[in-house]
């Protein structure tokens, strides 16, 4: 009688739990990255990816399909189209133009797709951004540089890729800050790729056209490079620089007490889109419409920086990762939920 109640309760259990699995809600997010150039990008896919795992506890099963190469605007709205006939519920892309998206996005909408955009904006009524602001990002730097040169000097700057929207936003925010200070001098700017390399040696040429510069307003990914030939010339007390939010950059800077400050652009923002495509997935409604930016359809994350007051709490959080890891945050579960009604 015993193995009997035994194996009906048994059995009873398997049915709850196959039914709870039935009841499972199921969602499939497409996850797009045009540009594979940095260690950011790929850390950017793996939070994402352990953002959706998460769900699981919540009983959301979310599985994500992930298009990441380094394709031009075509290429990556080939991602868009793919996405669309595996017929996702949910696609988050870092975008390749602010612009070319909007027929693409449009067809995607049609087909009861939501999409969401990070890291850049995008001019798609169809299309909600969450990311940070990147203009306030280039003037949260400018204005800690402003600052710290007591607003008189000569300044060069040192820009990413060339028309990429993240780039142009960047560049806006720290131009917007320097108009206020008559007495700083921008002499040069160049574009260096959001590649260290590039930037390393951007920074030597300028170093030797312009000896006497006081300030350097470089993007992240640049930064580490910018400020090693800064070291190699001697220059490390005379010149301010913006830096970097990666461990080994942080590393460097916390040894040879650098006169630096860094936006936070962290990795985390699509694992935040994520997060709130879940919730919208599921029917939520945010408390605050995504109506900021330029586009009117933004969702804007907060902006962490770094400086020489909070720098060692931001390598405590770097403790024990690789070299290339970034400083991060993300919208976990709870503060997406927070958002909504």
């Amino acid at each position: 009688m015993k193995k009997f109640i035994a194996a009906a309760l048994g059995a009873v259990a398997t049915i709850a739990i196959s039914a709870s699995f039935a009841n499972a809600e199921t969602f499939k997010i497409g996850l797009s990255n045009g540009w594979v150039g940095s260690e950011w990008r790929t850390q950017m896919i793996d939070e994402a990816k352990e953002a959706a795992a998460k769900w699981k506890e919540k009983g959301v099963d979310v599985e994500v399909s992930v298009q990441s190469a380094n394709v031009d605007v075509p290429g990556q709205i080939a991602h868009v189209r793919n996405f669309i006939a595996e017929g996702v519920n949910a696609i988050i892309i870092n975008p390749n133009s602010p612009t070319a998206f909007d027929p693409i996005f449009a067809q995607a909408k049609e087909a009861g797709i939501l999409v969401i955009a990070t890291d850049a904006e995008v001019s798609s009524p169809d299309a909600t951004y969450v990311g940070i602001d990147q203009t306030a990002w280039g003037a949260a730097g400018a204005k800690w540089l402003a600052d710290t040169l007591g607003g008189k000097g000569k300044v060069v700057a040192i820009n990413g890729v060339a028309g990429h929207p993240a780039n142009e936003m960047r560049v806006a925010g720290y131009k917007s800050v320097f108009k206020d200070y008559p007495d700083l001098q921008v002499v040069n700017e160049v574009n260096a790729n959001w590649d260290q390399a590039q930037g390393q040696q951007a920074m030597q040429n300028i170093l030797a056209t312009y000896p006497d510069i006081n300030g350097v307003v470089v993007q992240d990914g640049m930064a580490a490079g910018a400020w090693k030939s800064i070291m190699d010339a001697g220059k490390t007390s005379q010149i301010a620089a913006t830096g970097e939010i990666r461990k080994d950059f942080i590393d460097l800077w916390v040894k040879d007490k650098l006169n630096s400050g860094a936006t936070v652009n962290p990795p985390g923002v699509m694992a935040s889109a994520l997060n709130v495509a879940v919730l919208m997935l599921q029917g939520k409604e945010l408390k605050e419409p995504a109506t900021a930016g330029q586009y009117k359809n933004a969702m804007y994350l907060p902006i962490p920086f770094i400086d020489s007051k909070n720098l060692g709490d931001a390598a405590k959080q770097l403790d024990g990762k690789p070299g290339y890891y970034s400083y991060t945050n993300a919208l976990s579960i709870d503060d997406a939920t927070a958002l909504f009604k």
